[in-house]
């Protein structure tokens, strides 16, 4: 199952080494479904293409002998301004799954978010002792969903995040065609799913199937509200692109809004994350902006702060490296950004990631 931990993590100088040897470590059909997008995988190629497209203006005779990546996500302080994204099923790619990456994360001292489709169950995530983030799907059974909050807060989690773009699974053409369903060991650790997600279907993918029958496409700010008002939690919206939904999530009593595509998983066409980042930043109304979809290095979250993010989610790489050598590949990918990063802070000219909101960004043709 491409869990190979004798496979050396130390040769990645790069997040792209670790992609390339997870696509040849994992079987095909899982690679598919790390790597797949919606549709055409507009959204996502454009995701990589718009980021690539952002040139900085460094600026020069900066003392950054002192350089630091240190910063704060939800008024927590952290090592860098990166946090793990929600990845369902990652025991798919390494029989540790969400253990192993929640102790990688925990190691760089940067939060991780566990998935409402984690297949460890949330309490054994929080055990290891890290900053966990709880990543929830609203359920067609919302006493379902606020159980799972309660679960969340029960077992320690530090903050709730709700993805608001998934009414129900984008169509995702490389499982359609592989016929995708989970393997019999991996499950949804924290819902009761009974076998949907097990059973090939004859045209298209079970986990699809699966996830239209257990998610609300039925939510609403009206439900935002009830949860707003079930938790004390920091809440976070995740999958916004329009600044007037940022600006109504402020209003809302939401604590911070992920710019995201869901890493072009859902409607394909969908304007890249980075390039719905200024306007989403400028909206204001209090909210923390994260970004999401895309961030492949240092360079990529330099980027990301200096069009007016806070911080930004990070999940495909860590499960490269999950794939190519468990908890010390998920260690080395997260290693690697924060040497990128650091790299990427002191060439532009900034001692820390304040100094980074004054570096001039322009988009190229």
């Amino acid at each position: 199952m491409g869990h190979s931990d004798e496979v050396s993590a130390d040769p990645a100088h790069c997040l792209a080494d670790f992609e390339r040897a997870a696509a040849s470590a994992l079987p095909a059909d899982v690679w598919d479904f790390v790597a797949g997008g919606s549709g055409a995988e507009t959204t996502l190629d454009a995701n990589r293409t718009a980021l690539d497209r952002v040139f900085l203006v460094p600026r020069v005779l900066r003392d950054v002998s002192q350089c630091t990546a240190d910063s704060t996500l939800l008024g927590r302080p952290v090592p860098m301004p990166v946090a793990i994204a929600p990845v369902a099923y990652q025991q798919l790619v390494h029989p540790d799954g969400e253990m192993a990456a929640a102790r990688a994360a925990k190691a760089a001292g940067v939060p991780f978010t566990a998935s409402t489709l984690s297949s460890v169950p949330i309490e054994e995530i929080t055990a290891i002792g890290g900053t966990v983030w709880f990543q929830l799907y609203w359920l067609r059974d919302a006493a379902q969903s606020l159980e799972l909050v309660r679960r969340a807060e029960d077992a320690g989690c530090q903050a709730i995040m709700l993805t608001v773009d998934v009414p129900w699974m984008g169509r995702r053409l490389r499982d359609m065609r592989n016929r995708f369903a989970l393997p019999g060991h991996v499950r949804a650790a924290n819902i009761s799913t009974g076998s949907t997600a097990h059973q090939r279907h004859a045209d298209t993918s079970a986990v699809a199937v699966h996830t239209s029958q257990a998610f609300s496409s039925a939510m609403t700010w009206s439900s935002l509200a009830a949860l707003r008002k079930q938790t004390r939690l920091p809440l976070l919206l995740k999958g916004v692109l329009a600044a007037e939904d940022a600006l109504r999530a402020a209003e809302s009593g939401v604590d911070a809004v992920v710019v995201s595509n869901h890493g072009g998983r859902q409607l394909d066409g969908a304007v890249p994350s980075i390039e719905a980042l200024p306007e989403v930043a400028a909206a204001g109304g209090g909210c923390e902006v994260l970004l999401d979809s895309g961030i492949r290095s240092g360079t990529d979250v330099l980027r990301a702060l200096a069009l007016g993010a806070s911080g930004v989610l990070v999940g495909r790489p860590l499960i490269w490296g999950l794939a190519v050598a468990g908890e010390a590949g998920a260690r080395r990918v997260l290693d690697l950004l924060a040497d990128e990063l650091r790299d990427a802070l002191g060439l532009s000219g900034c001692d820390g990631v304040a100094a980074v909101r004054r570096l001039r960004a322009f988009v190229s043709a």
